[in-house]
């Protein structure tokens, strides 16, 4: 049985199965956009500084030596952060989030807008950034009324600790298909996911 690492530099204790799990939770919440998927307890990370136990198991699962990371300022102030990301991934990090293809968001309220991270071309929609956010809470914030592909009728998601206009970022965003960026955001172990195809209704009081 796979245990939880409390050690603070550690990765997996388990990689490959860990890594499975944490893939299988992303794809089920971009599958089923607003719908809160849960990462197993077992896949739990103790990464460095303000990262989250769930974006620390994201980022370990899906960066490599092939996919340039960006962390932003409140991540970035962790010096352990960097060399943690580079033991256990290989993921190169850089200072140009427009060059990025995951940004790593700490501070959800601070995101820089969508629009500055690279958003793929007509001919390569997939040259686009992925942001992983960490949020306050995915049940008790402003309601953003979605609806679009893997979601029937329309759904609700309560993320708090985003900016003031996302609704209009995501609009934005929804525009630009099949380019675009994908968000997941992260509270504690519990994730959810508003990929470029999803469109927001409307947004609530």
């Amino acid at each position: 049985m796979t245990r939880l690492s409390t050690d603070p530099g550690a990765g997996f204790a388990d990689p490959v199965l860990a890594s499975q799990s944490v893939f299988r939770g992303v794809m089920d919440a971009l599958a089923r956009p607003g719908t809160i998927q849960i990462l197993p307890t077992h896949v739990a990370v103790a990464g460095p500084g303000a990262m989250s136990p769930g974006v620390a198991a994201l980022v370990l699962a899906l960066a490599d030596h092939d996919t340039p990371v960006w962390l932003d300022p409140m991540l970035a102030a962790n010096k352990d952060a960097a060399n943690w990301l580079r033991f256990h991934t290989g993921a190169p990090l850089v200072d140009n989030m427009a060059q990025c293809v995951f940004a790593l968001i700490g501070d959800g309220r601070s995101m820089p807008p969508l629009e500055q991270f690279a958003l793929g071309s007509d001919e390569y929609p997939d040259r686009s950034a992925t942001l992983i956010v960490q949020v306050d809470t995915l049940t008790d914030g402003p309601p953003l009324v979605l609806s679009g592909p893997g979601i029937r009728g329309t759904a609700i998601c309560r993320a708090g600790g985003l900016p003031a206009n996302i609704a209009e970022q995501l609009a934005a965003n929804r525009t630009l298909f099949p380019r675009g960026i994908d968000l997941v955001l992260v509270c504690g172990t519990q994730l959810i996911s508003i990929p470029r195809s999803t469109r927001v209704v409307t947004q609530g009081a």
